[in-house]
């Protein structure tokens, strides 16, 4: 299914008048952005590293993940309407730009990852969880995120 339409009319948006026409309004629509964007990652980090028992080891793995989950979900809010509007302002190059897919293909995946795997699988806490299943995922979690994260920042080079 082609979505040029949908990049074709992203950029004649009122979305795309704002943030073409006000630097000011899209540099603080982008602090959103990036600042979420270090939540994100911090949340990512500080409950798959604790799951790898390399950070937080006096803090019970429940507790993190279920306050590292609530902030992964309001930060992932802020990317997602940020991050419209911020495409608003160059739709075009970006329906052209293979990195902005890659970044899309693992944003999704990584979503699907978080909803239907990952929290599904410590939904009852621990107790029952392989080591080794819990490690992978924390690994492969990992790996989905900063890949996401690698791929925007190289949007801007391409």
């Amino acid at each position: 299914m082609d979505v040029l339409f949908l990049f074709e009319w992203l950029d004649t948006s009122f979305l795309a008048t704002i943030s073409k026409a006000y630097g000011g309004v899209f540099a603080v629509i982008q602090m959103f952005h990036l600042a979420a964007l270090a939540v994100m990652g911090g949340m990512v980090m500080a409950s798959d590293l604790r799951l790898l028992n390399v950070l937080l080891r006096d803090v019970p793995s429940e507790v993190v993940l279920a306050n590292t989950n609530r902030w992964f979900d309001y930060s992932l809010i802020v990317l997602l309407v940020s991050g419209v509007f911020m495409a608003s302002a160059v739709a075009m190059k970006l329906y052209y730009s293979e990195m902005y897919w890659a970044k899309m293909a693992g944003l999704f995946a990584g979503m699907a990852f978080v909803y239907f795997v990952r929290r599904p699988l410590f939904r009852g806490g621990l107790e029952g969880v392989s080591p080794l299943a819990i490690k992978i995922t924390a690994i492969s979690s990992i790996i989905v995120w900063v890949t996401v994260a690698a791929c925007g920042r190289w949007i801007g080079f391409s």
